[in-house]
């Protein structure tokens, strides 16, 4: 298993493996023979980055056996997704801020983040593992009201959207088995969500496989998987956590 991380460092961009408080700094292409460079770095004299640069980040709905029995939703024939625009991602350790033009409730979604690591159009679910570069942490904030405001059009993207809607990080984790993963969120130190990936409708496989027939994958991109029981609104100075073992806590302020 290795941990990437992205990071700045007296204000350029670099990229590294993590090992404890570790970065051996590497060069060249994160998905394609990564180079070290001898250097390491300390993680307290960086500041993490969102691990990847996603040119667009998918995030499934209606994903999870648990959350679809409470609320009565039919399970889906195929995945039900919206898309999140790359520059709503932050990473770890960034905070996380209210829109100027929405006083609502925003609420936090703890979830698994499958990252891409090679062009992907049209496979199989037997062969979408190859084009899964690892696994990282998602928090996928929401201003709830706005979905359902106007009555003839949900607005889904715009809800999802926002600057700092996209939380990913702290690295992105390789050779995990996804299937054995449980994703645990807290707030303020309260755990308020703990569910299996295994209770999800649509595994990391079949979800790259499914989404590739309808638009091409790029290395980079990420897929959040969906969330679970225990989704709550946020309050100013309010701290999250997303927690995967193998992968570690994301870990983000709500202003």
């Amino acid at each position: 298993m290795t941990h990437w991380a992205r990071f700045e460092h007296d204000g350029i961009e670099h990229f590294g493996s993590l090992s404890g408080d570790a970065i051996e700094v590497h060069a060249g292409d994160l998905f394609h023979a990564p180079e070290s460079t001898g250097r390491q770095l300390r993680l307290s004299e960086v500041r993490l980055l969102p691990p990847v640069r996603p040119g667009k980040m998918v995030a499934v709905w209606n994903n999870l056996r648990a959350s679809a029995a409470k609320h009565g939703w039919e399970e889906p024939a195929e995945p039900l997704y919206v898309l999140k625009p790359s520059t709503c991602c932050i990473g770890h350790g960034a905070s996380i801020r209210r829109p100027a033009s929405y006083d609502g409730r925003i609420v936090f979604e703890g979830e698994l983040g499958v990252v891409i690591g090679r062009r992907c159009k049209d496979v199989s679910e037997e062969d979408a593992p190859d084009f899964i570069f690892g696994y990282t942490c998602v928090n996928d904030v929401t201003a709830l009201q706005l979905i359902d405001a106007v009555a003839s059009f949900a607005q889904w993207t715009r809800a999802k959207g926002f600057d700092t809607f996209g939380v990913l990080g702290p690295v992105v984790a390789t050779g995990l088995d996804a299937a054995t993963l449980s994703v645990r969120t807290t707030l303020n130190g309260r755990e308020r969500q703990n569910y299996p990936v295994s209770d999800m409708f649509f595994g990391p496989a079949a979800l790259v496989s499914h989404l590739s027939r309808n638009m091409t994958l790029e290395p980079g991109d990420v897929i959040a998987c969906g969330t679970s029981l225990g989704v709550a609104p946020m309050k100013s100075g309010q701290s999250v956590e997303v927690t995967i073992d193998g992968i570690g806590t994301l870990s983000n302020t709500f202003e």
